[in-house]
């Protein structure tokens, strides 16, 4: 039995989030459907005033409301520490981590000449000049290990060292918990080079 129209655009337009199929997008669309009316315009609400409020920082371009995030607004961070990232989401993956109190660096994408991406396409001028302009004394490139990312930590770690600051890389490794005979070769090796005195 083929669902009414307006359902089917629903299911439609949920599909083009990321990750959601077209069961989720029917669930979701159910879900959405045994709502009160107030429930969903106050979904729908939420949703345009985030794209109508939120921006890029004008300084790190991580996501803020007013110009500058909170994080570069915090006087009580680091602000000799950077730490260098793929996209905004990625801050509050190692915000959650409570272990970082420094600034960040939004690259908002990594380097992929397949897709055109060159450094021209990514943040990497701004990287440079703030580096120039401020104290900083090291800059920790937190992209993903993959080809791009790894690609990408490369390129930086080149371009920076000339200007005198001390570039890391985060290690990669074994999940805590996690044994070691299920562990892939790639994640043992990076676990191994990752290693630190004890």
């Amino acid at each position: 039995m083929a669902y009414p129209r307006a359902l089917n655009r629903l299911v439609e337009v949920l599909c083009r989030f990321p990750g959601i199929g077209p069961k989720t997008a029917q669930r979701l669309s159910f879900f959405l459907l045994d709502c009160s009316r107030e429930e969903v315009v106050a979904i729908a609400r939420a949703m345009v005033e985030a794209k109508d409020k939120l921006d890029y920082c004008q300084i790190c371009g991580s996501l803020a409301e007013s110009g500058f995030c909170s994080y570069c607004s915090d006087g009580g961070r680091d602000r000799s520490l950077l730490c260098v990232i793929q996209e905004p989401r990625d801050v509050l993956v190692i915000e959650r981590t409570g272990q970082y109190r420094g600034l960040y660096h939004v690259l908002h994408g990594v380097l992929s000449p397949l897709d055109g991406i060159g450094p021209e396409e990514l943040r990497f001028e701004q990287l440079e000049r703030r580096i120039a302009d401020n104290h900083i004394n090291e800059v920790i490139i937190a992209t993903n290990p993959n080809v791009e990312g790894d690609a990408t930590a490369g390129y930086l770690a080149r371009m920076l060292k000339p200007q005198g600051v001390r570039v890391t890389r985060i290690a990669f490794g074994l999940p805590v918990g996690g044994d070691l005979e299920y562990a892939d070769d790639l994640t043992l090796s990076r676990a191994l080079d990752g290693r630190r005195d004890m």
